[in-house]
């Protein structure tokens, strides 16, 4: 097992018996998966979402449901293939009735993903919806041009990490275009901007 296997397995086991996490009682009752993410651990590309839904949560994988089919799609409209890239999110474990993450719950597991990010090292984060993009922002030094998802999607900005710089991309949450079918062009307009980091 190399050594970023073995960094995120324990990441993973680490979650597992997170009994601190407001959501861990209800990921048992419901003999639910923490989803921690999946993809290249070699990839230059670091996709973030929100939390896990109900599908996820069933198999450890994440976007695995109609936002994944979209993400597949999103991604193979620039030539990409899911493979290739990391895909997780910000809160590990599933909020109960797919309610938004709470701020104690993104605080606790965002750790995880702090991590996440310094063993895989990707050269681009890009965040799927308002959550992850808040967290991502505000932890990498891009407070300040911090605004609302409708403002900055699509855009490029330069955040710092330990390990250099790196870009960042907030994207909307491909969920948006499953209620709102016209946003689905937005959505692949916005991926572009990742084709240069295949």
């Amino acid at each position: 097992m190399n050594q970023k296997t073995e960094e995120l397995k324990k990441i993973k086991d680490e979650i597992l018996t997170l009994t601190k996490s407001p959501l861990y009682t209800y990921r048992i009752k419901n003999k639910y998966f923490p989803v921690i993410g999946e993809g290249s651990h070699d990839a230059h590309i670091m996709f973030v979402g929100e939390a896990p839904g109900e599908n996820e949560a069933k198999t450890a994988k994440p976007f695995c449901g109609r936002s994944g089919k979209l993400l597949d799609l999103l991604l193979d409209s620039i030539g990409m293939d899911r493979k290739s890239v990391y895909v997780t999110n910000v809160v590990k474990d599933r909020p109960e009735g797919n309610r938004d993450p709470l701020p104690e719950e993104i605080a606790l597991y965002g750790v995880f993903l702090e991590r996440q990010i310094e063993i895989l090292q990707p050269k681009i984060i890009a965040t799927l919806g308002r959550h992850s993009m808040k967290y991502i922002f505000e932890k990498y030094g891009l407070g300040t041009v911090l605004e609302s998802v409708s403002k900055i999607h699509g855009r490029e900005f330069v955040g710092k990490t330990s390990y250099g710089l790196v870009n960042v991309v907030a994207l909307y949450h491909p969920a948006v275009a499953l209620y709102n079918g016209s946003m689905k062009s937005v959505l692949m307009e916005d991926f572009k901007i990742l084709r240069k980091y295949k």
